[in-house]
């Protein structure tokens, strides 16, 4: 499927490491704000020159308190400081170690232990919680806090922006410890704690030559520019955001509004007007599901499927006046938007055909945070639908198959973008590398002739029926999706009355399409959705049972539905 590009751009800029990439940036854009954000209910920027200029003042301050080249967490919500507070870290010789904002206490304690770190960085949502618990991470010398609000006044609490003065004097004085650092490419900048779907977490460590090599592979690989413009939603400490949604934007030059809530985010798209975005399929999925739900309640369905097949015909003779025909839809979020990578979890084809007939370009990508995270993306002149693109520069993929009946198997990657191990885990580094040097991702999938990626599902996730069949239960849920009345489902293997394991799915049903229904009624209509399922799939794939739920699936901050909480 080949899209019409309607992005322009320049030729992205390739960088030697994360030191080079700020201050580059810092001299070819100066004074162009790098991040809008509300604080205090005023909207403010932070430019280029303000994060070189802060980077520098906090990196030497680290090093003038005596832990420049040591572990720092970071936490909280997304922030220009938040952000600074990273490149200060890796580019001083330290190791950063950010934290997700909706860890329970006894975890961040936890990691904070296992990484030994020397300080936690935090914004205003974890003032006071964290000293309060300093007994129990002996190694953090200080807590600096991004937003100090009645903070104890200890030794050991030492705000933000007293760093950064502190940093200027030192830097006046003459220290020039942070500033003549010699960054070593190889070694360990980044320990991540995966937030997968399997309740097990392990530190990913990543180098600086792992970060870069992926921020110039996505700058290559799509067509953002300085004139792109995004609106941040996804948690910083997610690789995927990082990586893609601020280093690499960083890199092109781009301006980012900081999303203040999630329930601000359309109104934050209709007032910023982003004309690019970096999301999880949920979001797409919600946007999706609004503008159909809008559509209904105006009877205008059949006019704007009609306009639709119009538009695209008018595309293929290469007319494109979808802004014009669809100037409503696209006024939701903002009138600009024009393009939407998309990871992390499988896209149905329906919602990227849809937006890309209303005007959106949708590009489904695939990363996982062991690789930096990005693996591969489709690129707007050879979109593959259901595939997850090419791989990107300087990364290679390959298919162990896990028979020979079919091209399908593990996915190997092996690159410059693949992490050094797990912290303190030689045993799960070792499983995690076949003998050869290859990362084995745990996913499933296969590579068609022309290099296209293909995902089918989860190693974990396969489910072994009584009969010994394989089955990847992504694979049946993509076809669930497309049914509005399914709101979120999940298949699992699950006992019968005979104790046989079944093919079963586990849905959430939109109960706003079914007002007035039993939960009887409303099994009856899913199960027929089922049953017009099973006849796309061959006999052994069928799904057998189905149960319902009265609530949504608890998911981790990527919006990705932790399967390990569904029992069988």
């Amino acid at each position: 499927m080949k899209f019409l590009n309607t992005l322009r751009a320049d030729p992205p800029k390739q960088i030697t490491d994360l030191r080079h990439l700020v201050y580059s940036s810092a001299e070819k854009f100066k004074d162009k704000a790098i991040y809008l954000y509300i604080e205090d209910g005023v909207q403010k920027e932070f430019t280029y020159t303000d994060l070189a200029r802060d980077m520098d003042c906090l990196g030497t301050a680290f090093y003038a308190l005596g832990i420049g080249g040591a572990k720092i967490a970071v936490i909280g919500d997304t922030h220009p400081k938040w952000i600074t507070t990273y490149y200060a870290t890796v580019n001083g010789g330290g190791v950063i170690v950010p934290l997700d904002r909706e860890l329970i206490i006894e975890s961040i304690i936890g990691f904070c232990c296992e990484a030994e770190v020397s300080a936690i960085v935090y914004t205003g949502s974890f003032n006071k919680t964290l000293v309060s618990v300093r007994d129990k991470m002996p190694t953090v010398k200080y807590f600096i806090p991004i937003h100090p609000d009645g903070e104890e006044k200890l030794d050991c609490v030492r705000p933000y922006d007293e760093l950064l003065e502190l940093g200027r004097n030192e830097i006046a004085s003459g220290n020039n410890a942070f500033l003549s650092h010699e960054i070593d490419m190889d070694a360990m900048c980044a320990i991540i704690f995966t937030s997968g779907t399997t309740g097990a977490s392990k530190g990913a460590m990543l180098s600086q030559h792992n970060l870069t090599s992926c921020v110039n592979a996505a700058c290559r690989a799509t067509k953002f520019d300085s004139k792109s413009t995004f609106v941040s939603v996804l948690p910083p400490h997610h690789t995927y955001e990082m990586a893609c949604g601020h280093l690499a934007m960083a890199n092109i030059g781009g301006t980012v509004f900081i999303n203040d809530s999630l329930k601000h985010t359309l109104r934050n798209f209709q007032k910023f007007a982003p004309n690019s975005l970096i999301l999880v399929p949920l979001y797409l999925e919600t946007m999706h599901k609004k503008i159909w739900d809008e559509i209904r309640k105006k009877n205008l369905t059949a006019k704007v499927r009609a306009a639709m097949r119009f538009s695209n015909m008018l595309l293929r003779i290469g007319i494109d006046r979808r802004r014009v025909l669809f100037k409503s839809i696209l006024d939701a979020f903002g009138g600009n938007l024009k393009c939407i990578i998309s990871g992390g979890a499988p896209l149905s084809p329906h919602i990227i055909r849809d937006f890309y007939s209303f005007g959106i370009m949708v590009l489904e990508g695939y990363g996982i945070t062991e690789c930096s995270p990005l693996v591969s993306v489709n690129r707007a002149d050879g979109v593959r639908l259901r595939s997850v693109g090419k791989p990107v520069e300087n990364c290679y993929v390959k298919i162990a198959k896990l028979d020979d009946s079919d091209d399908t198997g593990e996915i190997l990657v092996k690159g410059d973008n693949v992490m050094l191990g797990y912290y303190k885990n030689e045993k799960a580094t070792a499983a995690a590398f076949t003998e050869d040097g290859w990362f084995r991702t745990g996913d499933v999938g296969h590579i068609d002739k022309d290099g296209y990626l293909y995902i089918t599902g989860r190693l974990k996730n396969v489910i072994i029926l009584s009969n010994g069949k394989n089955i990847y239960p992504e694979e049946i849920e993509e076809y669930l999706k497309p049914y509005p009345e399914i709101k979120e489902c999940v298949v699992i293997g699950a006992p019968n009355d005979k104790g046989e394991v079944v093919i079963t799915a586990v849905v959430y049903p939109d109960r706003d399409l079914f007002s007035g229904k039993t939960d009887d009624e409303i099994l009856l209509a899913i199960k027929d959705i089922i049953n017009n399922v099973n006849r796309q799939l061959p006999s052994f794939k069928h799904i057998v049972n189905v149960r319902l739920r009265t609530e949504e699936f608890e998911k981790n901050t990527s919006r990705k539905i932790l399967r390990f909480k569904i029992k069988g």
